[in-house]
């Protein structure tokens, strides 16, 4: 029973992060549904073997840990360009789309259905809506 529980996170994890990866490709962004998919559930899983099978030590680690690894993940999606910087929509996506991740991994799945689609709203506004210049 516990694997099928395990399953149906991760298979949640992959869905609700290649929404947000489809919306980034769907404006035309290189970092796609499959990106988006398997950083969500990366976080999952490693929150899942954190929590479910390392009783012994402190499972917050490994969750700090994801959220230095994607920080470095993200540092390599920007770029300067032009006088400008790009990427940095990106890789805030990708740290924020691992934190969805983990919170499937532990079990807020309404909390991460809500962040997805708050996230989604939020990717798919116009800056120019949102923020006069």
């Amino acid at each position: 029973m516990i694997y099928l529980i395990l399953t149906g996170q991760l298979c949640l994890s992959i869905f609700l992060g290649g929404i947000l990866g489809w919306q980034r490709e769907h404006i035309g962004k290189k970092a796609g549904p499959r990106t988006y998919a398997i950083v969500s559930m990366g976080s999952t899983l490693f929150t899942l073997i954190s929590s479910q099978f390392f009783f012994a030590s402190d499972p917050t680690k490994i969750a700090s840990q994801i959220v230095i690894g994607i920080g470095f993940l993200g540092a390599g999606v920007i770029i300067h360009k032009n006088g400008g910087v790009e990427g940095l929509t990106t890789a805030a996506g990708l740290w924020t789309v691992s934190a969805i991740g983990m919170a499937v991994g532990i079990g807020w799945y309404i909390q991460s259905i809500i962040a997805t689609i708050l996230m989604f709203l939020v990717l798919s506004t116009d800056d120019h809506l949102l923020f006069k210049k």
